[in-house]
């Protein structure tokens, strides 16, 4: 074999692999969500990255793990009734959460050494794909910084940690999904500056889901398109004062979600009609745009059920694979 189909062959492999660990962190970014909106990110309140790949088995460990948990700030002020077969149901979520967080790593680090090793990596992607593994190792120390602050006396995790956590997801998501544009197009080229602002307002957009959800704002007001029986509230930057409410008044942070999300339409609206020639990407952006916004209404308007919090957490995800595939396009 010659050495240019060769190069193909491992870029073609390489790019299987990403796509793998990518479609993992989609996964890891939905299960993620479903143990904040079910509350069970508390109940496991120690960390061992490397010896914790195993449950408690018997009954005896299940209750040394209780007993961990009874000395927490969620139990004491908030499930002290519970009794073990109860923090069995809060303490499966977040273990398998925690061990898809390992299984992500097994699969971006072994593979990655192997084609170090063979000398398969193309010209110019070593040193962005060791940036994609020291990205993840930070995403572990993460998780847990943020878990540890629900941990003190507070029975719940900072707002601020749990964007940190999510956003850091999200940025290594978009990373790996970047990389395998390169190697697929090999696209020469600067940003546009379109395309890279509206993929910033989407992550924007996405950080600010995680404060309404760090803050369980969506379960108060109920209604759309008036918030607080008003489209604006006359008084929503005042009372409280905008700082520090933008991120820890329950009211503000629902509110700003939801301008922001109008904004998005507005700019998405806008692509599309001067691109909508030239670039057949941002029909599929309008529509998921649009399909987007209709789940955070009804997700809304429903007090958050699970399902569909999760369906609306993937439509994000899914918009922000759009936009960063157009932004990457838009350099040709």
């Amino acid at each position: 074999m010659n050495s240019t189909a060769m190069t193909t062959q491992n870029e073609k492999a390489i790019i299987r692999w990403l796509q793998i660990v990518v479609g993992l962190i989609f996964f890891m970014v939905l299960l993620g969500g479903a143990t904040r909106l079910t509350e069970s990110g508390l109940s496991m309140t120690d960390w061992h990255p490397v010896t914790g790949w195993l449950p408690p088995f018997t009954d005896e460990a299940w209750l040394a793990e209780f007993d961990k948990y009874k000395d927490s700030p969620e139990f004491q002020k908030v499930n002290h009734f519970f009794e073990v077969d109860d923090f069995k149901q809060i303490f499966w979520l977040e273990f398998l959460h925690r061990l898809l967080g390992r299984l992500i790593g097994l699969a971006f680090a072994l593979p990655f050494f192997w084609f170090l090793y063979k000398r398969a990596i193309p010209r110019g992607m070593n040193l962005k794909l060791w940036g994609a593994l020291l990205l993840g190792g930070a995403q572990g120390f993460m998780g847990w910084y943020m878990v540890k602050s629900g941990l003190v006396d507070r029975p719940a995790v900072s707002q601020y940690r749990l964007a940190a956590h999510l956003g850091l997801a999200i940025f290594i998501y978009g990373y790996l999904l970047w990389l395998i544009r390169d190697l697929r197009g090999r696209v020469r080229g600067s940003l546009q500056t379109a395309p890279f602002l509206l993929m910033c307002l989407i992550f924007l957009q996405i950080l600010s889901g995680a404060f309404v959800a760090g803050l369980d704002a969506g379960v108060i007001y109920n209604t759309w398109p008036l918030i607080d029986e008003a489209f604006i509230p006359g008084d929503i930057y005042s009372n409280p004062p905008f700082w520090p409410g933008v991120f820890e008044d329950y009211r503000i942070v629902q509110f700003n979600h939801r301008m922001i999300a109008y904004l998005v339409a507005i700019c998405v609206g806008v692509v599309w009609w001067r691109n909508r020639q030239q670039a057949p990407i941002v029909h599929g952006l309008l529509a998921m745009t649009l399909v987007q916004i209709g789940l955070g209404i009804w997700t809304l308007l429903w007090v958050v059920p699970l399902w569909l919090a999760l369906a609306h957490q993937a439509g994000a995800l899914a918009l922000l694979t759009m936009a960063i595939a157009w932004s990457h396009q838009s350099r040709r």
